[in-house]
């Protein structure tokens, strides 16, 4: 089946939106998260910033000595979600109900319908363009940001390009030309590859695309039942419906300890249990996540939940595992001893590419 897809990111959303409601700050390194001077992290960062290496779930003191320069800004979740919640209202007036929102700023439109009688493949892809930029247009008249899209024949396609001329770009990927798009590009730019399976096709040499669509093997014997799914997506190949259904919305483990605990080496294991067990979930769902929970219940059965949301999405344990830790001294949850720990994740997206190393 033909499908025309719009993959929509909007650029650097949480520090655009600092950047827009405070003019003062435009053009500036605007870093969203907690001051250098305090134990905290960064949830987001302007372009300006990212120049300096800052990126979200870094150490605040980290960000500050990159960017010494840089503007901290302390992260308004609720002004986000309202905003978020105004674009998408503002794509829905393009596409109907065909959109899955994957987190607060991105989602997938199926315009396939309008543009069902336009003829073949590329046809309908190429008069997807004007609606696609009558979308950024209307976004930044209205809302007063920029957004990035890709144009393609399905999501793979579609959350590649919309990457590849940021910020503000809008990429066309035809059928015609898939394959080819994407030879160049590094394994890791595949929708599912994670570090761990990056680092096994690395090992038998298999470091672009070009060297997946070549491989005249079975790739089961590299990354098992995967193998067939991941040849297919190495020539553009996914046919992916748009999940508009109930997706999951979290992950999440916890432990109830025998007797009630504050010992730190205890703890820590156990969140560092638990971490590896919502990576491993998160990996063989090819999920990340935006949002870091930690639940704490006292011998009195009291219960506090405490969270923290960064714009880009992260898979590896050791991410999770840091911001938890982070989580329970910052709110100084373990002040007495628990009888319950529990660690979560949501706000989940499809895996994300974090890099892609050609821009074209």
């Amino acid at each position: 089946m033909q499908r025309v897809i719009l993959h929509l990111d909007m650029d650097a959303f949480y520090a655009s939106v600092e950047q827009r409601d405070n003019p003062a700050l435009h053009g500036k390194p605007v870093i969203v998260g907690s001051s250098p001077q305090q134990r905290g992290v960064v949830c987001a960062a302007s372009y300006e910033a990212r120049k300096f290496g800052v990126r979200s779930a870094m150490p605040s003191a980290t960000a500050g000595r990159l960017c010494p320069h840089g503007v901290f800004i302390r992260p308004r979740m609720d002004v986000y979600r309202a905003e978020s919640h105004e674009i998408m209202a503002l794509v829905q007036k393009f596409a109907g109900d065909l959109i899955q929102q994957v987190s607060v700023d991105e989602a997938y439109v199926d315009v396939t319908d309008r543009f069902a009688d336009a003829g073949d493949a590329d046809s309908m892809l190429r008069q997807a363009l004007p609606l696609a930029r009558e979308m950024k247009a209307t976004i930044q008249s209205q809302r007063r940001l920029t957004a990035s899209i890709g144009v393609a024949p399905n999501k793979l396609l579609a959350k590649l390009a919309s990457d590849f001329q940021k910020p503000d770009g809008l990429t066309l990927v035809l059928e015609s030309e898939k394959v080819a798009f994407l030879r160049p590009l590094p394994v890791r730019a595949i929708h599912g590859i994670g570090k761990v399976t990056e680092g096994e096709l690395i090992r038998v040499g298999l470091r672009t695309v070009a060297d997946l669509q070549d491989y005249p093997g079975d790739l089961r014997s590299v990354v098992g039942s995967w193998g067939p799914q991941l040849k297919r997506y190495a020539v553009g190949d996914d046919d992916r419906a748009l999940d508009l259904g109930d997706e999951v919305k979290s992950i999440s483990a916890e432990n109830t300890f025998n007797r009630d605990t504050d010992d730190r080496p205890t703890l820590r294991a156990c969140l560092r249990e638990q971490a590896d067990d919502i990576a491993g979930k998160l990996q063989r769902r090819r999920l990340a996540a935006h949002t870091i929970q930690v639940k704490v219940r006292y011998g009195d059965f009291s219960t506090l939940t405490r969270q923290i949301s960064v714009e880009d999405p992260m898979t590896e344990a050791r991410e999770i595992y840091r911001l938890g830790c982070w989580l329970l001294g910052r709110e100084r949850l373990v002040n007495r001893p628990l009888r319950l720990l529990g660690l979560g994740v949501s706000g989940l997206t499809e895996g994300e590419l974090r890099q892609l190393v050609l821009k074209l």
